[in-house]
């Protein structure tokens, strides 16, 4: 497993993004709220976190929802996996969705979301008049069957 340093800036107080277990690819984020926000059925609310980072060149910062909140309570992301760009320096902000049919609360120090940090490429694009065949060709939606 590779480690990366990436530098941080915590204005929330909370404890820092962290591995709930060893072998974990995402770390849990926290809410920063001076007062408890009430998500409404079917609303989206932007939840800060009071976290800057300064990512490497080539890594970007995926946020994704964390699955038992999204199973329990039919909270999630509106936008996810959500990317922070490596240029990005603001304050990290995540959309926060509601599907469930009862108001949910976030509290100062709830765990939101998770991230994860990834290397990416950037694509030099090489237009041609054909690409190789495969077995599955165009084959798109569904066309494997129902199973």
């Amino acid at each position: 497993m590779d480690r990366l340093k990436v530098k941080i800036i915590n204005n929330s107080g909370n404890a820092l993004p962290s591995y709930e277990t060893p072998s974990a690819a995402g770390m849990d984020v926290r809410a920063f709220t001076k007062e408890p926000i009430i998500v409404q059925p079917m609303q989206r609310v932007l939840v800060p976190t009071g976290l800057r980072v300064q990512l490497p060149q080539g890594y970007e910062m995926q946020i994704r929802p964390r699955s038992g909140m999204a199973l329990k309570h039919g909270i999630t992301l509106a936008n996810s996996p959500g990317t922070v760009d490596a240029d990005y320096r603001g304050d990290i902000g995540i959309i926060v969705i509601n599907l469930s049919d009862k108001p949910f609360v976030i509290n100062d120090g709830d765990r939101i979301c998770q991230m994860v940090i990834k290397q990416y490429s950037h694509v030099e694009w090489e237009l041609v008049d054909r690409i190789n065949e495969t077995v599955r060709g165009d084959g798109a939606f569904g066309h494997t069957g129902i199973e």
